[in-house]
């Protein structure tokens, strides 16, 4: 699933607004917002964002997984 913190940086990787991703996964703007600001949501509207940012290209990468193919991205390195 999908973490606020990927949330937005998809956004920058598409050059996509918070309305864009309201757009594309057929949620409202507020609904974004209070996502992408760590507060909870429907899980139905998780999976429409991540849905949305999947049809537009983004691969979402799980903490430890490994990404061997693909295009450019980011990933945040855990610090101990």
């Amino acid at each position: 699933m999908i973490s606020p913190d990927q949330c937005r940086a998809a956004r920058a990787l598409l050059g996509w607004t918070a309305n864009d991703v309201a757009l594309a996964a057929k949620v409202g703007i507020a609904t974004v917002k209070r996502f992408e600001s760590g507060q909870v949501v429907q899980a139905t509207t998780v999976t429409a964002i991540t849905n949305a940012l999947s049809d537009s290209g983004i691969t979402l990468i799980s903490a430890g997984a490994r990404s061997d193919t693909g295009g450019a991205g980011v990933r945040l390195t855990d610090h101990a």
